[in-house]
């Protein structure tokens, strides 16, 4: 039975969403506060984070990105009444996989939940440094990648760029969070430009008239839409 953890400090919300959660054949974990959440963390496997923003001890954004740096695969979804955009936006650059404003529908709530669990289980999946759609086919193992018959030259950074995408297919990845994540200590990846210009590079190298797969949001990031336009 996998284990949601839900960080949320209003007692009959909480209430609520383990009741919901349990029925739907989950096993809930209550935390009503950071401290709580980091005892569960450390003690238990949770499978998913449901993680409000302002909480009694702490603030819901900065236990994200301590979660994200001690287990990157482990999804978390913001459930919050912090609806402006910039909160939105402040929350998958902490890392999140989705972000649900207060109040919400409870079958929405657990399709996002279903969705969120079964992206970070095929995540672990053999093959799973592969990605194809017949068309283009990348080993992110091998570090080879083919568009139909054409062999094509892609650079590490230019893979690790592919990899976030990729891992993140229909999710909005924002150009802080790249920028965030490609960092490296040679320094790749630390201004603005550089990632326009690789992403602009990237989608000459990848793309033609006929295959599209990096969409731009405008004022947001970048989307993988896996050929589909």
């Amino acid at each position: 039975m996998k284990q949601i953890l839900v960080v949320e400090d209003d007692l009959a919300l909480s209430t609520g969403l383990c009741f919901e959660l349990d029925a739907a054949g989950y096993a809930s974990l209550p935390a009503y506060n950071c401290a709580k959440a980091r005892y569960f963390l450390a003690q238990q496997q949770p499978g998913l984070v449901l993680l409000d923003v302002n909480l009694p001890d702490g603030n819901g954004f900065a236990l994200c990105r301590e979660i994200k740096a001690q287990r990157p695969d482990l999804p978390v979804i913001f459930l919050t009444a912090n609806d402006l955009d910039e909160d939105v936006l402040n929350g998958f650059d902490m890392g999140a996989e989705d972000y649900v404003t207060k109040p919400f529908h409870m079958q929405i709530l657990l399709k996002r939940i279903q969705v969120a669990m079964r992206r970070a289980e095929q995540s672990k999946e053999p093959g799973a440094d592969c990605w194809s759609d017949g068309y283009l086919s990348l080993d992110f193992s091998a570090l080879t990648a083919k568009r139909g018959s054409e062999t094509l030259v892609i650079t590490p950074n230019e893979y690790k760029l592919l990899k976030l995408l990729t891992d993140h297919a229909g999710r909005i990845l924002t150009r802080q969070v790249l920028l965030d994540r490609l960092w490296d200590n040679a320094g790749n990846f630390i201004d603005d430009h550089t990632l326009t210009v690789t992403m602009n590079r990237l989608r000459t190298k990848i793309e033609d008239d006929a295959h599209t797969y990096i969409k731009t949001v405008r004022g947001m990031g970048y989307l993988w839409t896996g050929g589909s336009k």
